[in-house]
């Protein structure tokens, strides 16, 4: 079918699917904001993604119904957006939805002024009258009818919308950068924490890797065993949960019950990259067998789906279904389609380990159940009567013929688009990987991964866009800090001087283009960057959901200046600290990515700085620099010295320092790895 209208050459999947559609769907610019001027029409702004199953749900219920469509193409300016692409602009307008309705999500639906101030909203409308909602079309026809007759009342509704989001965008609180901000932050924490099941809050459930993070940090600096409690926890109850997928790896978004039992299916890149880091972290600090092995599935499944081997790049994002009737039905089993595949034992042992049985827990096709970690091989093994060695036989044996299975069945689409950011934070985590795993496939993509992010987004005036390749897209702040934040891992991993160069570059473009000069802190885009609530500046400190640009910047910060021994960034670092450490105090688990930057500065970096002169080895791939980024220490720098940092001492050798103190030199791992596991510790 030719399209219609005006998406068919977006580059964003969910924008090019939609080109077929009736609608006469125009995308995000000021060209949409013109027209509507000009012909005095309220705009209809649909914000989604390709993962989100109900924004395809709407799109084949509304958008795709012809007489739905001449309605909308009447009255309407019709404009659609990549959440994923854009941002910025979904940031503005679910604030903006939620200051009307005190809830948001996708699809986003918003009912714009010409200006581009919203006076309606909500998120999914059904076709008909159902849920108890109104149809779509008798919502359009009220809010049309509205906007006609009460055009003054509209007009005043949405300027006063604009200037809610405007104040609500604006998070700095100014505060102190004590102890007790931390103190603070981790008992929040610790309130919200299910003792029955792991995790924080109730349900649905989230991920929150930046508080597991913070809180190992905390176990580390303090002995407390509460804290550590709390993170074996969460990330032994995630990673037995169905919200891990048990047979291909990695982690599906959220769960909607507070068991992690059932996910919501679709995987996230950036869900993916910050829990690998907290299960790589947990592993070097614990030692725990069930951490490494759910680390190796995450990166198993981005290797396998999301990485592009030949070109570098990581994928957005994998959907969670193949069609609109299903619910993650090519991640879930019957138990007839499991037993078929199974030998006997195999199935004795497969049904009692993931709870498979002839009633499973997906409520649209309750035949269906979610693999879960229900028993211990242990346990299996008493009740078959047979050894705990063999039931891990028929364990491996039986994943390995589920997962040939599955990978017969048609796959969840894959969304593409190397976004900068997403790709920054996977390269890190793979960077860690590669030490902690010593997988050096890991790092071979992750540095390929940052070249092409440095070929293909940078732009001519400085910076990166937000998408590799294609058409140029906006510079906003999360990039520009995250692929600086992997470009200082890049150095710590090869000794390289062009990835702290680069490194250095970004940070100083943010201080130039991004840092409000008048109150600190750093601004997600340029200000007055476009039409609409784009004009609305933001300066934000919350995770949603991933890490607070604003945190990332501050360690990006603290750690190049530990790194290069400039004060000036820590200078700019302390100041943005400060002008959200009131708002911070309240956030509490919302703001943890801010709260570990907070803990970075008040308690020191770990400087190791590494020289082997001996060899004509790379820098970064010595025996002493490998121990170095395999183990686990907070707040942790490593550099890279040509020369001994040790007057008079040739040879390989490692210097650990905090502050002005510093450990005796080393020159071998595991002396190294002594003096960082004790060295400054408290008891």
């Amino acid at each position: 079918m030719p399209a219609l209208n005006q998406l068919a050459g977006e580059s964003s999947a969910y924008l090019a699917s939609a080109a077929h559609q009736p609608v006469h769907w125009l995308p995000w610019g000021e060209a949409a904001f013109a027209r509507a001027r000009a012909e005095q029409r309220p705009i209809l702004l649909d914000i989604g993604a390709v993962w989100c199953h109900w924004c395809h749900v709407m799109d084949r219920e509304s958008y795709e119904n012809p007489d739905l469509a001449a309605y909308l193409n009447a009255h309407f300016v019709c404009v659609k957006v990549d959440r994923d692409e854009r941002p910025d602009v979904d940031a503005r307008y679910q604030r903006a939805v939620q200051a009307l309705t005190g809830q948001g999500g996708w699809p986003l639906t918003a009912l714009l002024t010409p200006d581009g101030d919203v006076f309606y909203g909500g998120t999914y409308f059904p076709p008909d009258d159902r849920f108890g909602r109104q149809s779509f079309r008798a919502v359009l026809q009220r809010v049309l009818e509205v906007f006609q007759a009460q055009r003054d009342r509209v007009d005043g509704s949405g300027r006063e919308v604009r200037a809610h989001v405007g104040r609500s965008l604006i998070e700095t609180e100014p505060g102190e950068l004590t102890p007790a901000l931390l103190d603070s932050g981790a008992a929040r924490m610790d309130r919200l924490f299910d003792e029955r099941h792991g995790g924080f809050g109730r349900q649905p459930k989230f991920p929150h890797p930046a508080a597991i993070d913070f809180l190992l940090a905390r176990w580390w600096d303090t002995g407390t065993a509460r804290w550590r409690d709390i993170v074996e926890r969460t990330l032994t109850g995630m990673a037995e949960g169905g919200v891990y997928d048990q047979l291909g790896g990695g982690f599906h978004r959220y769960s909607v019950d507070e068991r992690w039992v059932v996910p919501h299916f679709e995987k996230m890149s950036y869900d993916n990259s910050e829990l690998l880091k907290a299960y790589l972290h947990a592993y070097a600090a614990f030692g725990s067998p069930l951490f490494r092995e759910t680390a190796e599935g995450i990166v198993r499944w981005c290797l396998e789906v999301l990485a592009d081997r030949e070109r570098g790049g990581f994928a957005a994002s994998q959907d969670a279904d193949v069609g609109l009737d299903d619910d993650g039905d090519y991640f879930t089993w019957t138990a007839e389609e499991a037993r078929a595949l199974l030998s006997g034992p195999e199935w004795d042992a497969a049904r009692r380990r993931w709870d498979i049985e002839a009633e499973g827990e997906m409520h649209h096709d309750p035949s269906r159940n979610v693999l879960w970690v229900a028993r211990t091989p242990r346990a299996i093994a008493e009740d078959m009567r047979v050894a705990e060695s063999r039931v891990v036989e028929l364990l491996a044996s039986a994943a390995d013929k589920l997962r040939a299975a599955r990978s017969q069945r048609a796959a969840p689409a894959v969304d593409r688009a190397v976004y900068v950011s997403w790709n920054a934070m996977f390269a890190e985590a793979l960077l860690e990987a590669s030490a902690i795993l010593e997988r050096s496939d890991c790092a071979d993509i992750a540095l390929k991964t940052l070249d092409r992010l440095w070929a293909e987004a940078l732009n001519p005036d400085g910076g990166l866009r937000h998408r590799a390749g294609g058409a140029a897209g906006p510079i906003l702040l999360d990039d520009q800090v995250q692929a600086a934040s992997a470009a200082l891992a890049a150095y710590e991993h090869t000794g390289q001087a062009r990835w702290l160069g680069r490194a250095r570059a970004l940070t100083d473009f943010v201080l130039a283009h991004f840092e409000d000069p008048a109150e600190g802190g750093f601004f997600d885009s340029a200000p007055g960057a476009g039409p609409g609530l784009l004009g609305q500046t933001a300066k934000t400190i919350q995770d949603a959901p991933t890490p607070s640009s604003n945190a990332v910047a501050v360690s990006v910060l603290l750690r190049l200046s530990a790194i290069t021994e400039e004060p000036r960034y820590a200078a700019h670092a302390e100041r943005t600290l400060a002008a959200f450490a009131g708002a911070a105090a309240e956030a509490g688990l919302f703001a943890a990515a801010y709260l570990r930057a907070a803990d970075f500065l008040m308690n020191g970096a770990c400087r190791i700085v590494v020289a082997d002169t001996t060899t004509k080895r790379a820098a970064g791939s010595s025996a002493l620099a490998r121990a170095a980024l395999a183990a686990y220490r907070p707040r942790k720098v490593v550099a890279h010295a040509e020369h001994s940092p040790v007057p008079g001492r040739p040879g390989p050798v490692a210097l650990v320092c905090i502050g002005s103190a510093c450990a005796a030199p080393v020159g071998e791992a595991a002396e190294l790895r002594r003096t960082l596991e004790t060295f400054g510790r408290a008891g």
